[in-house]
């Protein structure tokens, strides 16, 4: 049945390639990005920030992938519901999740969401930047292409940064124009 858990859950995870970041279409973004779009930029972000924070990569990169994927069970959640929803223990949801999977496979995403949860090390600080950076600059990029509802993403992203990279960045990103990458 090992197997059989494993291809089960790929398929779960698979849904994040369908649920769509709600929250945008508060501000009137039609299609937004899905989770796992948001997921990926997260994780690659979560990298960088940690190679040039001197903690590992590979393990910031790992939590950021892991992070929101509990959101196979409950979609993604905006901040309005908040006022009306107990907000679900990524804890719980993960352990549900993967109650079925072989040992090693369970305890490694358990780990590792447990590690984001807590924000236990300096990889899981990397990986929480990430996240919100990534929203940072999803904010910028619908601003630039007509979504004027953005200020409070943009408020909330750059809020509780805690490393000293991800502030950089994000002063950067505030700056620049989403199109900049054009011309490095």
């Amino acid at each position: 049945m090992t197997s059989e858990a494993l291809a089960s859950f790929g398929y779960e995870l698979g849904l994040l390639k369908r649920i769509r970041r709600s929250g945008w279409w508060h501000a009137g973004v039609r299609d937004p990005e899905s989770v796992g779009e948001h997921s990926l930029r997260a994780a690659q972000l979560a990298a960088l920030i940690a190679a040039e924070e001197g903690a590992s990569p590979e393990r910031a990169a790992f939590l950021a992938l892991w992070h929101d994927t509990q959101e196979t069970r409950t979609g993604d959640l905006p901040l309005t519901a908040v006022e009306y929803l107990r907000k679900p223990e990524p804890r719980e949801i993960t352990a549900d999740q993967t109650a079925g999977l072989p040992s090693r496979s369970r305890e490694l995403v358990r780990e590792a969401v447990d590690e984001y949860e807590t924000r236990s090390s300096a990889e899981a600080l990397c990986a929480k930047d990430a996240d919100k950076l990534e929203m940072l600059l999803q904010a910028l990029e619908y601003r630039d292409v007509g979504v004027r509802p953005v200020d409070e993403w943009i408020a909330s992203a750059t809020k509780g940064l805690k490393t000293g990279t991800a502030k950089k960045i994000a002063e950067a990103a505030l700056t620049l124009s989403p199109l900049s990458w054009r011309g490095r």
